[in-house]
């Protein structure tokens, strides 16, 4: 059985910033991830959706500088030529990603973390411990509990479609589903925005997310809030059919496609965390100010998998990952100074 100083499970922002500062301290450092190495702001998040933002900016400037007759001619967004564009900015990520933790002494391992003890995970069949884990695993879309939920696509395989098609309903009234609204609406889908709550993007200030509700719809994308999806079914012609409560009534809506963007939680699910001893919350693991496990010392936890205030960002991961290393670091030094 290997052993490191520190095993990170995850390859994205917090991950990567805790193994690669650890590393440079004269750790032993291994990485596993069952995705591409590249976590999810490089390969299904940030990145690749300021490519398709970016596009979509574009074409709202030209159409209004075209009103102002300051621009001549009309653009339209080539849906195939923007996607394989994009794919230039993350196919090549994860053999960078893997290329820079090897130069770095950094062991890279490949398949799904699973807890066999307080200190030991199994991946792949092989069995390795270390003296500490950081878990940093990212989130998934929740499970919605709805008959045909299986017909909805997330957003990650939203920004690999090869065609787009021509009715469009997002699930959810969060960011995700606000931006990617936007860049479809302006791709020349018919979109539709279904939302549970009150109103969209509950978490942010009122005044904005009312300026942003009404240019939704003035660029033509009804945004129909306090109505809950019952069911999805897919119809004789191949479309699917919406069923869901508006004010307490019954309310149909028929798309080509169907995206969730009804939130996401914690990745954690099949790492047997019960093995470890590892407590968790509904927000994710739970730990302390030092973001280390309340339960389990040996483990941390960062970014979208710790149970903290912080918002889902790519920069509050940063800074986890910037936290938790020095803290393992002292921790290790304390324990090797009293032994």
């Amino acid at each position: 059985m290997q052993t490191f100083d520190l095993i990170v499970i995850g390859s994205g922002v917090a991950g990567s910033i805790a193994a690669s500062t650890c590393r440079s301290a004269g750790w032993t450092v291994a990485v596993v991830d069952s995705l591409p190495f590249g976590g999810t702001c490089a390969l299904r998040g940030c990145d690749p959706k300021k490519v398709l933002v970016g596009a979509a900016d574009l074409l709202d400037w030209s159409r209004r500088m075209n009103g102002k007759h300051a621009v001549k001619g009309d653009l339209e967004i080539g849906w195939p030529e923007l996607i394989r564009f994009k794919r230039t900015f993350t196919d090549p990520v994860p053999q960078h990603k893997e290329q820079s933790f090897r130069q770095a002494g950094i062991k890279c391992l490949h398949g799904r973390a699973k807890f066999i003890g307080c200190t030991a995970i199994e991946v792949a069949g092989e069995k390795f411990e270390a003296r500490y884990f950081l878990i940093a695993t990212g989130a998934t879309p929740t499970s919605l509990k709805i008959p045909g939920e299986a017909y909805l696509i997330d957003s990650t395989r939203f920004m690999e479609l090869e065609q787009l098609p021509k009715d469009i309903v997002f699930v959810g009234g969060g960011f995700i589903a606000m931006e990617f609204a936007h860049v479809a609406a302006r791709a020349g889908s018919r979109v539709t925005v279904l939302h549970r709550g009150d109103r969209v993007l509950e978490s942010f200030d009122p005044d904005l997310v009312s300026m942003l509700s009404g240019a939704t719809i003035a660029l033509g994308v009804p945004v129909h809030t306090a109505t809950s999806v019952e069911a999805i079914e897919k119809t004789a012609n191949g479309r699917l059919s919406i069923h869901a409560k508006q004010h307490g009534k019954s309310v149909q809506f028929e798309c080509d496609l169907a995206v969730h963007a009804a939130g996401r939680i914690p990745d954690l699910a099949d790492l047997a965390l019960d093995m470890a001893g590892v407590s968790t919350e509904k927000s994710g693991v739970a730990v302390n100010e030092y973001l280390q496990s309340i339960s389990n010392p040996a483990i941390y936890a960062g970014g979208d998998a710790a149970a903290t205030e912080g918002p889902p960002l790519t920069p509050v991961a940063g800074y986890d990952g910037k936290l938790i290393a020095p803290t393992c670091s002292t921790a290790i030094i304390f324990k090797l100074n009293t032994t």
